[in-house]
């Protein structure tokens, strides 16, 4: 008995010292993709709905609603922190800076239009 009276005691010091769930974190700010390529590029919806892109949505393969120099933004994303989106109204016109994504940089889904490496060849016809 006394061996678990031991044990709880030595359970209860150790897990004083925080709380469960806590995160700790360092001081001063983060700075995300920090040393990776960025491009600014102007986009406009010229369609009549909003779209809305979420952080990870290869740029490239968006809404075709959305007008921009698709060709420069070809295997970058928005610079924008993780699981948020960037909403583009009816008409309205922004400037946004993507990121390059990095890794295998290989690139499967979205629309279809790369299901492969990205440095490979562009491939515009999602049913092929």
């Amino acid at each position: 008995m006394s061996q678990a009276g031991n044990s709880s005691s030595t359970t209860s010091s150790r897990t004083s010292a925080f709380t469960p769930g806590e995160i700790r974190a360092k001081d001063g700010d983060i700075e995300i993709n920090a040393g990776k390529t960025l491009v600014s590029i102007d986009v406009a919806n010229i369609g009549d709905r909003p779209i809305q892109v979420g952080s990870h949505y290869h740029f490239f393969e968006v809404n075709d609603a959305l007008t921009f120099d698709r060709t420069a933004a070809r295997g970058f994303r928005l610079n924008i922190p993780s699981g948020t989106a960037v909403r583009f109204e009816p008409g309205q016109s922004r400037t946004v800076e993507l990121v390059a994504y990095a890794g295998s940089r290989t690139v499967y889904g979205f629309q279809g239009k790369v299901m492969g490496p990205l440095d490979g060849a562009v491939n515009t016809n999602k049913d092929d």
